[in-house]
C-alpha cells in the first residue's frame, strides 16, 4: 500500500482549480484518490451548505476522469468536510490518493489508510449505544482495510455523520420514536459523542458494556486518544478514514499524534511530529480540535458568554493562530468539539509528516 498526500487551496466551496491541474500535470492519479478531508468557509452549523457543494463541485471535477456519474463518486470517495475557517484558518482540501503498487516497504513504519461506511443511522438510533456500536464495527473493518494488526499503531481516525435534520425529527415523532434531542443544532454533541466512542470501542479504548444511554455526550471520562469526529446534515451515514503506520505500507509519509492540553498548546505540534519520528519542518498537514473554555490558564475567557460568535468559532479561530504559528501553515484541518475524543479539557492533535529515512 502506498498512500498520497495532496494538499489543495481553494478560492471557494466550489473551486477544483488546484486539484484539475494536479491531474493535468500528472502529479496526482484521479484513479486513485479514496479520500478528500477539507475545510470550508461556511459557519459550521446543522444549516451549513458549504459541505454540500464542496462534495459536489470535487465529485463533478472527478466525472471525465473517472467515467462514472457524480453520485457514485460521492458514494465510492470519502469526503469529509468540516466548516468554518475563522481567523487565519485557510480554505483548503487535503487528497489521499491509495495504490497498490508492488514495493519494497522501507525499514519503518509508513503511512497506511482504512476505509470504512455504516448502513444509514435511523434518528431514534442517533446518539444511542446503537450508533456507537455501527460505528465501532467499521472502525474494525476500517482496521483491516488498512492493513493494521495492533490498534496502538493507530494515530488518527475521522469520522463523519449526520446530524438530527428537522426533516428527520419531524418524521420520527410523525411516527412516535423517542430522540435524544429535538434540536438540529443541539444533535452535534450526540453525534460527535457517540461517533467517538465508536472508535474507542472498535480500538479497545473503551469496553462496549460501559457506555449508556446516560453516558453519551456527558460522561467525559470514556474517550478516545484518537478520534476526530465531526458531524452534518448532509450525511445518512457515518464515514470512518482511519490512519496509522504499517510496516506493509510504502507510503512517504508517516502519521504521529499528540493532544493539546489547551488552546494555547503550542508544543503539542512538536509533540505529535516526534510521534512520528520527525520535527515541526517536516509536517505536510496537521488535523485538530478545538474546545472552547470558560476559563484558560487562570484567566476568565468569553468564548461561552458570547452572544454574538458561537463558542465553537471562538475556538477554531484561537487554535487555528496557535497551531499555524508554529507550522507556518494555516491550512490547518481543525473543527469543533470534542465529545469522548480525549481527556476533559484537552484536544487532539495529528500530523502527517514526510518520513525520515
Amino acid at each position: 500500500m502506498k498512500i498520497g498526500v495532496h494538499k489543495v487551496a481553494m478560492a471557494a466551496p466550489s473551486d477544483t482549480s488546484e486539484l484539475k491541474g494536479l491531474i493535468a500535470s500528472g502529479a496526482l492519479d484521479p484513479r486513485e484518490i479514496v479520500a478528500v478531508i477539507g475545510k470550508t468557509e461556511g459557519n459550521g452549523g446543522a444549516n451549513d451548505f458549504t459541505r454540500a457543494l464542496a462534495t459536489l463541485s470535487f465529485a463533478l471535477a472527478l466525472e471525465p476522469h473517472l467515467g462514472r456519474a457524480k453520485e457514485a463518486i460521492m458514494s465510492e470517495i470519502a469526503f469529509v468536510w468540516s466548516g468554518g475557517t475563522e481567523g487565519v484558518l485557510s480554505p483548503h482540501a487535503t487528497v489521499f490518493t491509495r495504490s497498490n503498487a508492488s514495493t519494497i516497504p522501507p525499514a519503518s513504519p509508513r503511512l497506511a489508510l482504512g476505509l470504512a461506511m455504516t448502513r444509514d443511522i435511523a434518528p431514534d438510533e442517533f446518539g444511542t449505544p446503537a450508533h456507537v456500536i455501527l460505528v465501532a464495527d467499521a472502525v474494525r473493518q476500517a482496521l483491516a482495510d488498512a492493513d493494521i494488526k495492533d490498534p496502538a499503531d493507530v494515530h488518527y481516525v475521522q469520522v463523519k455523520g449526520p446530524l438530527l435534520t428537522p426533516a428527520a425529527i419531524a418524521s420520527a415523532k410523525a411516527a412516535g420514536q423517542a430522540l435524544v434531542t429535538d434540536d438540529p443544532n443541539g444533535s452535534k454533541p450526540f453525534a460527535r459523542g457517540a461517533m467517538a466512542l465508536g472508535v474507542a470501542v472498535g480500538l479497545g479504548e473503551v469496553q462496549a458494556e460501559k457506555v449508556t444511554p446516560a453516558s453519551i455526550a456527558r460522561d467525559m471520562n470514556l474517550y478516545s486518544k484518537v478520534a476526530s469526529t465531526s458531524a452534518g446534515g448532509e450525511l445518512t451515514k457515518c464515514e470512518i478514514i482511519l490512519f496509522g503506520n504499517s510496516p506493509s505500507a510504502s507510503s512517504d509519509y508517516s502519521i504521529g499524534h499528540a493532544t493539546l492540553k489547551d488552546a494555547l498548546d503550542a508544543s503539542a505540534v512538536g509533540a505529535a511530529a516526534r510521534s512520528a519520528n520527525a520535527a515541526v519542518e517536516d509536517i505536510v498537514t496537521v488535523f485538530a480540535k478545538a474546545e472552547a473554555s470558560t476559563m484558560l490558564r487562570g484567566r476568565r475567557t468569553t468564548m461561552y458568554s458570547d452572544a454574538d460568535i458561537n463558542y465553537e468559532r471562538h475556538a477554531r479561530a484561537a487554535v487555528g493562530a496557535v497551531i499555524a504559528s508554529v507550522t507556518g501553515d494555516p491550512a490547518i484541518f481543525l473543527s469543533g468539539g470534542t465529545e469522548h475524543q480525549c481527556p476533559p479539557g484537552e484536544a487532539p492533535i495529528a500530523a502527517i509528516v514526510r518520513a525520515r529515512s
